[in-house]
């Protein structure tokens, strides 16, 4: 029983159940500039164009684009700065996990260590900030609570206790165990924060990625800018960019932010949509 028939290895496999990552197309790099570019004109941060292209990169399950997406944010830095990318970037892929999964997750993050340059890897924290205990468990669950309420908010209530219909404990995971743990950022003197608004553009870029959720990236797109009205967007590491997340947290900048994550699924996925549901396979 532990080896496995050559024809089962095969159908596990199999081409049309796309086993392996998206390679990176020729152009996906000049995309990530474009991206940057439009950012900037706009007064928007690294923080932001950055989270929403390796979401959606995360999502779209490509290692190969995911190093040049960091090769077009690093480069003519220095090292100390690459770090710092390196850094935002795969912390974003961690809280990527809430919407795509762990296995995509665990498979990029690893690509993208392996494929980055060595002073860069040796200087990558190596600390873990989220390891729950009975000192710090209030804490998440209060954190967790608080971006729920941000980003739902007046429907929080409503919206908790139509989760807890579909299964008492699906609230409470949501809540504490993916809002509170994971997407809101513990207080720690090692690695990246990615901020309020960057979260909710990783939701955004994932979702949108995703198809086939969209009361979800609506919900997102109204978190994105409720950030801006309860002013939490101040926790955005470049929260001094105000005149930028102001235009991002309108509907030029929404209709942006889902534009960018459109033209990345069409590049990484050849026109056939994205990995989890694409246009085009063979059964």
């Amino acid at each position: 029983m532990s080896k496995l028939a050559p024809s089962l290895k095969a159908l596990i496999n199999a081409a049309h159940a796309r086993p392996g990552p998206i390679p990176a197309p020729r152009n996906i790099e000049s995309i990530y500039k474009k991206i940057e570019r439009e950012a900037a004109a706009q007064k928007l941060g690294r923080p932001s164009w950055l989270a929403l292209s390796t979401a959606v990169t995360m999502t779209m399950n490509s290692p190969e684009s995911m190093l040049s997406l960091y090769k077009a944010a690093s480069e003519s830095k220095p090292t100390s700065e690459g770090v710092a990318i390196a850094e935002l970037m795969r912390e974003v892929g961690l809280k990527c996990i809430g919407f795509n999964g762990v296995p995509r997750t665990i498979n990029m993050l690893n690509a993208f260590r392996a494929s980055l340059p060595q002073p860069v890897v040796s200087s990558l924290s190596t600390t873990p900030t989220r390891y729950p205990e009975p000192s710090n468990v209030e804490s998440i669950n209060k954190r967790g609570r608080s971006l729920w309420d941000s980003i739902y908010r007046p429907l929080e209530t409503k919206l908790e206790h139509k989760l807890a219909d579909a299964h008492p404990d699906l609230p409470v995971f949501i809540i504490s165990g993916e809002y509170g743990a994971l997407f809101t950022d513990p207080p720690r003197d090692t690695g990246a924060n990615v901020g309020r608004i960057s979260t909710s553009l990783v939701a955004v870029a994932c979702l949108r990625a995703q198809q086939g959720v969209g009361p979800q990236v609506l919900s997102h797109i109204f978190g994105l800018r409720k950030a801006w009205d309860d002013g939490t967007w101040k926790t955005e590491p470049d929260a001094g960019q105000e005149e930028g997340i102001r235009w991002l947290v309108s509907d030029e900048g929404c209709t942006w932010a889902l534009e960018k994550v459109d033209e990345v699924v069409e590049a990484l996925g050849g026109g056939q949509g994205s990995t989890f549901a694409p246009f085009k396979a063979k059964l």
